[in-house]
Formats: C-alpha cells, structure tokens, sequence
C-alpha cells in the first residue's frame, strides 16, 4: 500500500470524476447522472440534486484536471486553495461501513466543496510524498482520460476508461507483423 486507503479511495474517485469528461464525452449532463455517480463512488452527506450543484461539481472537475499536468508548486497553490475555501478543519471520523478516515468539512456543506476537500487531503498525501509522478495522461494516442498509477512498480500507462491498452498492444503487434518483425 503507497497511501492510506481512505485517500486511495478518494484518488480513484478523483480520477474517476475527471475521466467523466475525457476523450469529448460528458457523462455528468444531469443531476441524476451526478446522483448516480456519487453512488457508484460511495459518496456521503447531502446533496441538492440542481443544476447549480452539478455545475460547482463540474468547475471543480476541471480544477482537479490540471493538477495531473501540474507541477508540484502549481498543485500545492491548488490544493491550498482547494482548503482555505472549504475552511478545512481536519476530522477523524468513523461512519457506515468505513473504518478512520479523515474529513474537512461537515456532511452537510455543499457538495463540490466536500468533494474537493476530500481530494485535496489526499492530494496533500501525494505532493508530500514526492508522487506527482503518479498522476498521469493516458498513454494511448487517441485517449486523454487521466490515470492513477498506485502500482509498486510504476507501470500503469493507461486508464480505466476503455480498452486503451488492449487497443495500443494490438495495434504494435500488428505493427509488428505488418513488418514482418516478428
């Protein structure tokens, strides 16, 4: 394990709310495609369910975007400014079927802000660690969907997205054939 599992939780979710807008498409049109999203991902505390929600979740999002092409100065602007918004005050808490885990703001403050403190805590994990390194861009040509490398050897080079990497072994081999490479 790189992270504490609670901010590997909210890494994936972070990745996963990005990659709802990669490669042209917008998975985050209505409010319900946001409920269902925040469900998949588990997600607690209040919700609105307007558009005015789904649009913070989607300035947000972009936000959260450019920090996997920042530098580690640039990030760590970001997620400051990610905490002093929300007025982060630190928690350990314990609620449902999750064990400790920390929280920054209540479960009733607005969704983009909980969303975003909850990032940037983890984000915090990644730029003290010195693991920028760890958030990347897909490696496929035709794909800009994010990627969150947590494995020991720092291999992962496509996302979750698609069959991107299928995609791209399949084309090399090909490739390769056509060539008579092999």
């Amino acid at each position: 394990m790189l992270f504490a599992p609670d901010t590997e939780v909210a890494l994936r979710t972070v990745v996963n709310l990005i990659n709802t807008a990669a490669n042209g498409t917008e998975s985050l049109t209505s409010a319900a495609e946001l409920h269902a999203f925040l469900d998949a991902e588990e997600f607690t505390g209040t919700r609105e369910g307007t558009a005015a929600e789904l649009a913070s979740v989607k300035r947000l999002r972009s936000q959260l975007a450019s920090l996997w092409t920042a530098d580690e100065d640039a990030a760590a602007k970001t997620v400051n400014q990610l905490l002093t918004d929300a007025r982060a005050l630190p928690q350990l808490v314990k609620h449902d079927h999750w064990d400790w885990h920390l929280h920054a703001t209540t479960p009733e403050a607005p969704l983009a802000e909980r969303m975003g403190t909850e990032a940037a805590m983890a984000l915090v994990d990644v730029i003290r660690s010195k693991e920028m390194d760890r958030l990347r861009v897909c490696a496929a040509d035709d794909c800009d969907a994010v990627v969150l490398d947590l494995s020991r050897n720092r291999s992962k080079l496509y996302c979750d997205t698609g069959n991107c990497a299928n995609r791209t072994h399949v084309a090399a081999y090909r490739a390769r054939k056509a060539s008579g490479a092999e």
